[in-house]
C-alpha cells in the first residue's frame, strides 16, 4: 500500500466515524425527554430561570424551573424534593413550601 492509498484509507475512515458520532446525539435525543426538578446543582442541561445562562447553571438541587434529559418514559417517575407530586415534572413548576 502506498502513502497515497494510506491516506485516502484514513480520511475515509474518519469521515466516516465523524459522520457516525455526529447522528448519535440526534438519535440518542430522540428516545430522551426534559423533566424539570430532577438535577443536581451545577449538573443541569438547561433552562435554569432568570439570570442563568444554561447548562450547569442550577443554584440548588432539584431546582423547579431547571431541566435534565432522562430516558423517555422515566421523568415523572424520578423522585424530586421540590415538586408538589413528588417526582419530576414535564414543565417549569412551582416548588412546594
Amino acid at each position: 500500500m502506498n502513502n497515497k492509498t494510506l491516506t485516502t484509507a484514513t480520511l475515509v475512515l474518519a469521515l466516516g466515524s465523524a459522520i457516525g458520532l455526529a447522528a448519535m446525539p440526534a438519535h440518542a435525543a430522540d428516545d430522551m425527554e426534559k423533566c424539570f426538578g430532577v438535577a443536581m446543582k451545577g449538573k443541569n442541561d438547561c433552562a435554569a430561570g432568570a439570570g442563568t445562562t444554561c447548562a450547569g447553571t442550577a443554584k440548588m438541587n432539584d431546582q423547579a424551573n431547571a431541566w435534565k434529559l432522562v430516558p423517555k418514559g422515566t421523568c415523572e417517575k424520578t423522585a424530586s424534593s421540590t415538586s408538589p407530586t413528588g417526582f419530576g415534572q414535564m414543565a417549569a413548576f412551582t416548588p412546594k413550601s
